[in-house]
């Protein structure tokens, strides 16, 4: 997800929560019986809903139906799903295979609504709260994480506790704190995830055959080969995350990170962090004297050969690097022993959506083994899949396997095993204008 999606101005919300927005029209739910519809693993009864969910008391009943109950509910309506729209592949698979299978399938209409960043969306919720508009909202369905995601919770403004009821969800191992954990913050099924991101080190194999394994092995190295490592200045997104793995490294036990900002396990590590830092200082590219301003100047200096190891937040950067000519073709990646912080694409429902059983028709099919497989391939997003691989079946798995997949990307199954969970946004920030005082000014 963009960097700018985790953050939301208060004072924004303050000014946009004073303006309502123009009245949304509810698509009418068409409860005509039909034949069941086989979807996703799932026999999908078209039956009339229960009168209940019929009547509009849909929240009221859904955590006792039948997903196939569910699908009957949803079935003639739209879903206004509300997403990032900056990426033609996904913006491309979202409306062509996604949306033509919820059709065909569901019978439910997407109409996607993309927008350049998500505090755009989420403002537009707070702001129906504000107005009283608890039953007719205008979104859905929304591709949402971090911040935006708790600053609508702590609104008391999304669905509550529907995840645990998509078929597909049995597929996420929900015990992964990288996946029941929001950066930090708590999903209680108040959200689905769809997609996975995480960070990975990147480096030369023909200059460094067998790169070090853990934060303290290479911090070791880089001052053992002085000038071939650096990292991007904090709050460069790239040089913020390597600070981050340092830190939890300092810690020990990462988990204990995981809690709400606690100022004295703070102190405790933040000083084993700034110290492992300003020791590998005189070790850095150009003596640590300067630090590169982004992870695009980084990756200039691997691929230019200055450094040998560079890091990013996709683990298929430098695929698609090498692809582009931008690098060598033997770059390589790697992920710590001990992991390396992820995070996962989730999608949540407003508390006022009209359509709820429309969305999570939506989620279930986004989430669905089929819909991921066909997100991964690399002529469709490369899309990485938040599911398990341990409780996939083992044709899916043998799919997923057979893709083809760049040497220089690490499979799924590696990545989803190491993945670690993010701090809740408190931590970053500290983190962030600290090591400027620390490291930066020292």
């Amino acid at each position: 997800m963009p960097r700018q999606w985790l953050r939301l101005l208060p004072c924004l919300l303050l000014i946009l929560a004073a303006c309502g927005s123009p009245a949304a029209t509810t698509p009418a739910t068409d409860t005509t019986a039909a034949a069941p519809v086989e979807t996703a693993g799932t026999v999908v009864s078209t039956a009339a809903p229960t009168a209940a969910a019929a009547g509009g008391d849909f929240e009221q009943s859904y955590r006792d139906m039948a997903f196939e109950q569910v699908a009957a509910a949803a079935k003639g309506q739209t879903v206004n799903w509300y997403m990032w729209g900056g990426s033609d592949s996904i913006n491309a698979y979202v409306n062509g295979y996604i949306a033509k299978t919820l059709k065909e399938k569901y019978d439910v209409t997407l109409k996607q609504v993309p927008v350049s960043d998500a505090p755009e969306f989420v403002s537009k919720v707070l702001a129906e709260k504000q107005a009283g508009r608890d039953a007719d909202g205008s979104v859905d369905l929304m591709w949402i994480n971090g911040e935006n995601f708790r600053t609508l919770k702590e609104a008391n403004a999304v669905f509550k506790n529907w995840a645990d009821l998509l078929p597909s969800s049995k597929y996420v191992d929900w015990t992964n704190p990288s996946v029941a954990y929001d950066f930090g913050f708590p999903v209680e099924y108040d959200e689905s995830p769809w997609g996975s991101a995480q960070f990975v080190m990147e480096y030369d194999s023909a200059k460094l055959p067998n790169p070090p394994t853990t934060v303290e092995a290479l911090l070791k190295w880089a001052c053992e080969n002085k000038g071939k490592f650096t990292y991007p200045a904090p709050p460069d997104f790239t040089g913020s995350v390597f600070a981050r793995h340092v830190f939890y490294s300092a810690a020990g036990d990462y988990k204990r990170l995981l809690t709400p900002f606690d100022q004295a396990v703070y102190d405790e590590v933040a000083a084993k962090t700034w110290q492992m830092l300003n020791d590998v200082k005189p070790c850095l590219w150009r003596e640590g004297s300067t630090y590169p301003e982004s992870s695009t100047k980084l990756n200039e200096l691997l691929a230019n050969g200055e450094v040998w190891i560079s890091m990013n937040y996709s683990p298929s950067h430098a695929a698609n690097e090498i692809a582009k000519g931008a690098y060598p073709d033997t770059v390589r990646t790697w992920v710590f022993d001990g992991g390396t912080i992820g995070n996962t694409n989730y999608l949540a429902i407003p508390y006022n959506s009209p359509n709820k059983a429309a969305a999570m028709v939506l989620a279930d099919l986004l989430l669905s083994p089929e819909a991921q497989l066909e997100g991964a391939k690399p002529d469709v997003m490369a899309w990485n899949t938040p599911l398990d691989f341990a409780k996939l079946p083992a044709d899916i798995v043998s799919q997923f396997k057979a893709l083809p997949r760049s040497p220089a990307t690490l499979d799924d199954a590696t990545l989803n095993a190491k993945k670690l969970s993010e701090l809740q946004s408190p931590w970053l920030t500290k983190i962030e204008a600290d090591w400027k005082a620390n490291v930066l000014e020292k």
